[in-house]
């Protein structure tokens, strides 16, 4: 602060829902990887293994990754606010870049096994989530990392970018649940 009062101190027991979320967040992943590779036969590209890459990439980029990148400006308050933009951004276009191998090898098995695309609620919420989610980022990127939007104009954004990043976290759980609840069905005889 410039006016010499000190930086506002962190929410009471930020520290310990951190840890809560990466310790959740990282069940999840190795819970995910465990059913993968126990119960799936594993994953490996080119082969009928290769739709599991699919729920492990997603997890991993719509889920844990996409979560650490909205906790960025919570845990890294009091760091450079530019470090933290290029943080929050990097996080969230590694979650993007994650999240396409597992929606590439999805399309991919389905081309060369004859299935058709895009059958399923799973299908177009997990489509919607990536493509607004995609959106998003650009807009982000657009507005606050690159120079050239307006203090007003980025004032106005900010609220409706805060609250669509959240939606779109939501979004993007309901999208995997949704796809287990539908392996499932598949799998019930």
């Amino acid at each position: 602060a410039m006016d010499g009062a000190p930086p506002p101190a962190s929410p009471t027991g930020l520290s310990a829902y951190v840890a809560v979320s990466q310790l959740l967040g990282l069940t999840l992943l190795a819970t995910t990887g465990a059913w993968l590779g126990r119960y799936r036969g594993g994953v490996a590209w080119h082969t009928p293994l290769q739709f599991n890459a699919h729920p492990l990439c997603m997890v991993l980029g719509m889920v844990f990754l996409q979560g650490d990148a909205l906790l960025v400006y919570r845990v890294f308050r009091h760091e450079a606010k530019r470090s933290t933009k290029a943080l929050h951004a990097l996080l969230h276009g590694l979650a993007l870049v994650i999240a396409l191998v597992g929606i590439i090898a999805v399309f991919d098995l389905h081309r060369t096994k004859g299935i058709p695309d895009m059958y399923s609620l799973h299908s177009w919420c997990g489509m919607a989530a990536f493509v607004l989610y995609l959106l998003q980022w650009l807009l982000g990127c657009g507005f606050f990392l690159f120079p050239g939007a307006s203090f007003s104009l980025r004032g106005w954004y900010k609220p409706q970018h805060i609250f669509f990043g959240i939606a779109l976290f939501i979004l993007s759980i309901t999208s995997c649940l949704l796809g287990i609840t539908e392996m499932l069905l598949f799998k019930i005889r």
